[in-house]
């Protein structure tokens, strides 16, 4: 499918693969707790939307039984299929939200950190020797 027939949630999905992809290859080096925290601020959110789309596709594939002519290969019913697919986006949803909920422990866990760079460091090393006369 080209992008003008492509459903709008096929592209939305397909941007947010490319969006973890791309911050699981940003997340190979390493990030102060602040910045973890804002991450994991986001995340967290998987938590909340994986279980509602989760189940809004498993009511979509019920109802595509009743509006569009549904066929599988080798004779199958797809309508088992589709019952077994629910099945699974289910418990997908009950992880994601336990997902979601480890992450903000997460993020809680870190929540009081702060930080400074070896440059700022320095330069706070370099006033106290200053002002200590030294």
């Amino acid at each position: 499918m080209d992008d003008e027939t492509t459903p709008e949630a096929v592209r939305e999905a397909d941007t947010a693969y490319e969006a973890l992809h791309a911050l699981a290859l940003l997340t190979r080096t390493t990030h102060p707790a602040p910045d973890v925290y804002r991450i994991l601020g986001n995340l967290k959110n998987f938590g909340s939307f994986l279980p509602q789309i989760s189940e809004q596709l498993a009511q979509g594939l019920v109802k595509s039984l009743e509006e569009y002519d549904v066929t599988e290969y080798e004779g199958k019913d797809p309508a088992a299929s589709v019952a077994l697919a629910g099945e699974h986006l289910a418990r997908a949803a009950k992880l994601a939200q336990q997902m979601g909920e480890e992450l903000a422990l997460a993020q809680n866990a870190i929540a009081g950190q702060g930080y400074q760079t070896a440059e700022e460091r320095r330069h706070l090393e370099e006033l106290r020797r200053e002002s200590n006369g030294g």
